[in-house]
């Protein structure tokens, strides 16, 4: 059975420009996928205009309150005034937004509240996902 957190943030997209764009993005945690976390941001926020997902490591995001973290597509670091920054990189180019610690903390809590760090391997089903991956081998 999959819980899911869905904890809305107010992310600022650091621009070129010295003013910061509010952002309403939404962070999730499910624990069908107990080592991942995602990021969602609205289709206006982006430069498509579709809704744009990223996925990365619980581990990442919470490493990266206590200092830089990650060396690929995702970094998280902490920032000044009670800040986490967060870069996302892609072949189109970089983006970085800040979120505010708290609430980054707040979601990690939650998420540890269903599936304690460390215990995530409890909540996979390696039966049923061998099985799906086997499925069109067969």
């Amino acid at each position: 059975m999959s819980t899911v957190i869905e904890h809305p943030v107010q992310a600022r997209l650091v621009a070129a420009a010295p003013r910061m764009t509010v952002i309403p993005s939404t962070m999730h945690y499910d624990t069908g996928d107990p080592f991942a976390v995602r990021m969602t941001f609205p289709g206006p926020a982006t430069l498509e205009g579709v809704e744009v997902c990223w996925t990365f490591s619980r581990d990442l995001l919470a490493e990266g309150l206590r200092g830089p973290h990650g060396v690929g597509d995702v970094r998280v670091l902490p920032y000044a005034e009670g800040r986490t920054a967060l870069e996302f990189h892609s072949p189109e180019g970089a983006a970085v937004v800040h979120v505010p610690t708290e609430e980054v903390r707040r979601f990690l809590a939650a998420s540890a509240a269903l599936v304690p760090f460390g215990g995530e391997h409890l909540h996979l089903d390696l039966d049923h996902d061998l099985a799906r991956l086997m499925r069109d081998v067969i």
